[in-house]
């Protein structure tokens, strides 16, 4: 679900956004993003980011992104702010020659690492590799979740394949792994950070494979937070377990914009 936070400011190219130039974001799903927090105008991963945008603008429109290009625009929008949400947001409208690049800056937001619990839901991402824009049906589960007393979505492919959440990725704790489920799904940059950093597995994980693992954590660009329940089913806050992973992600560099 999109943030609440007020906007303070959005420009496209590099120029304060305008009635003309919303009027594309504002009707064409077409298109994709990255989100990350900025703190003392540095971010986590920012390689990962640029990759990313980069990646899926080949994808989506043929030519890629330059990622000293994202990097000056980034600068440009967060100029008067060192902390904050950042989001760059990528459309190629037709006739132009280089792809059109929207940075959004809200206030910053990290997670509060109270657990959360989800409720699984009969939906996995269409193309999941790409952080696209136009996700409705992940806002509808979300919000059923949150109506039914949850945190957040866990989508699921058929058979009950865990692939991911509405706006996380999730791994869980065997005693000796984390084992993030293999399944279609985004590869988060914070899911990316970690992973190498811990003893980490991928494999399937079926909703009937859930009572087999003791606790479960969620991770996106806001930080990490544990999972106490999905569905019906309780998972242990593993205080060491969290302590590991928390000590992973703070030992992450933070790169200069």
């Amino acid at each position: 679900m999109a943030p609440t936070e007020a906007i303070e400011v959005i420009e496209v190219n590099g120029e304060p956004a305008t009635e003309t130039t919303l009027r594309l974001p504002a009707l064409s799903g077409y298109g994709h993003f990255t989100a990350m927090q900025v703190r003392g105008g540095r971010v986590r991963g920012l390689d990962l980011h640029l990759a990313r945008l980069d990646s899926a603008t080949r994808e989506l429109f043929g030519a890629g992104l330059a990622g000293e290009r994202v990097r000056e625009l980034l600068r440009h929008a967060l100029r008067e702010v060192s902390d904050a949400s950042a989001r760059v947001h990528v459309h190629w409208p037709d006739g132009d020659k280089e792809a059109r690049v929207m940075i959004t800056v809200r206030p910053p937001t990290t997670k509060d690492g109270r657990p959360h619990g989800l409720m699984s839901v009969p939906f996995a991402r269409e193309v999941p590799h790409i952080k696209h824009l136009g996700g409705f049906a992940q806002t509808y589960y979300l919000l059923r979740a949150e109506r039914a007393g949850f945190d957040e979505a866990l989508l699921t492919a058929p058979g009950g394949l865990v692939t991911e959440g509405a706006i996380t990725n999730i791994a869980f704790w065997d005693g000796r792994h984390v084992v993030w489920p293999q399944a279609p799904s985004l590869l988060g940059i914070t899911m990316a950070l970690l992973e190498p950093r811990l003893p980490s597995d991928r494999r399937p994980v079926t909703l009937a494979d859930l009572p087999s693992y003791r606790s479960a954590f969620i991770t996106n660009s806001q930080g990490i937070a544990p999972v106490d329940r999905i569905d019906e089913v309780a998972f242990t806050v593993d205080a060491e377990l969290m302590g590991t992973v928390a000590a992973a992600y703070e030992a992450v560099e933070w790169d200069v914009v």
